[in-house]
């Protein structure tokens, strides 16, 4: 009961960083609701204090600073990729470059991962480590799908749409 509290007060607590932000592009705010989900969910997950959650958020933060060129590293290989794929000749180009770009950017990812781990697991008993390995990987897939809905539903909204129900009223 009182870590359901606590868990409450801290997503009311941080919420509304985001609430008031000036407002960002939809990545940015995307980033932030995984941010405050994930921290939300790890206090849970290990029974944190506020303090001791804080704590851990301002080491998370950090190393989202040093993953987020690394991602648009990655993403960007990838659109270049997508497009070689799609027949793009000054794409096909460079697709060995993009290809290794990418390899390399993911390869430092899963480097901060691990120093990620290290920094958060420093102090904790080797239960809550064990439980702060498994959640760093499950939260890492949610993440991935709740990025990949976010993208999907973008493209979708950035598409023109068509106006057929103006053809049939006619």
């Amino acid at each position: 009961m009182m870590k359901r509290i606590r868990v409450a007060v801290l997503a009311v607590a941080l919420l509304p960083l985001g609430a008031f932000a000036a407002p960002g592009d939809r990545r940015e705010d995307m980033e932030r609701q995984l941010r405050v989900a994930r921290l939300v969910e790890l206090s849970a997950e290990l029974e944190l204090d506020s303090a001791q959650a804080l704590k851990m958020d301002g080491i998370m933060r950090q190393f989202d600073e040093r993953r987020r060129p690394l991602h648009e590293q990655v993403r960007d290989s990838a659109k270049l990729l997508h497009r070689a794929a799609k027949g793009d000749g000054a794409a096909q180009s460079q697709v060995d470059q993009a290809a290794q770009r990418a390899f390399d950017a993911r390869a430092q990812l899963a480097a901060l991962d691990r120093e990620l781990y290290q920094a958060l697991a420093q102090d904790l008993p080797q239960q809550k480590k064990a439980q702060l390995a498994l959640f760093l990987a499950r939260f890492d897939r949610k993440a991935m799908k709740f990025k990949h809905k976010f993208h999907e539903r973008r493209q979708r909204d950035d598409k023109p749409r068509d106006d057929r129900d103006s053809d049939s009223r006619g």
